[in-house]
């Protein structure tokens, strides 16, 4: 529809991304139709709007892909084995779309966020506006808005980014430490 409507498609944008019904952590207790369930809309989604992306871009040699991918893939035990597998897998697809659509002059990265202030995750972690930010952030005040990840991905997006093939975690500094150390 861009390419009809303006000739031509500078940015693609895949945030596709379900979580399991339940906030299933064993692997005994994983449902197949579930597992695969996750990975079709999380995986299969990105694939194909990267593809169809592609085809677009190329020709034009130039254009910028981004996949919202998770802290999860480069993290685990924090979310169900589904999701986690799921995001591993965009963040080898876009290492792998980066290195062949590069000849092409296209960039594409992922951006991997942690727990943001949204319903979904407040649902997910019964967690409310007092406690979100207490556990999910090594910056005091600080909890991860959704404003948070469009400006790491507008950047990734923008001509001022020279980047390719970059995971931009976007965690509050979760993943350098254990913070929990510190609330001992």
């Amino acid at each position: 529809m861009a390419v009809t409507k303006h000739g031509k498609l500078d940015i693609m944008m895949n945030n596709a991304g379900i979580l399991t019904k339940k906030g299933r952590l064993s692997i005994l207790d994983d449902e197949k139709a579930e597992f695969e369930h996750v990975l079709a809309v999380n995986v299969t989604g990105v694939f194909l709007g990267t593809k169809h992306a592609a085809r677009a871009m190329i020709p034009a040699c130039q254009g910028s892909i981004i996949s919202t991918a998770s802290m999860c893939s480069i993290m685990g035990g924090i979310a169900s084995h589904s999701y986690t597998a799921s995001k591993h897998a965009v963040e080898g697809l876009m290492k792998n779309t980066a290195v062949e659509l590069g000849q092409h002059g296209i960039r594409v990265n992922c951006v991997s966020p942690y727990v943001v202030d949204t319903p979904l995750a407040k649902n997910f972690f019964g967690f409310d506006d007092k406690n979100i930010g207490s556990y999910f952030s090594n910056l005091v005040g600080r909890v991860l808005k959704a404003q948070d990840i469009a400006e790491a991905a507008l950047y990734l997006a923008s001509d001022e980014s020279n980047v390719s093939g970059h995971n931009l975690v976007v965690d509050g500094g979760f993943t350098t430490g254990n913070s929990f150390f510190k609330r001992v």
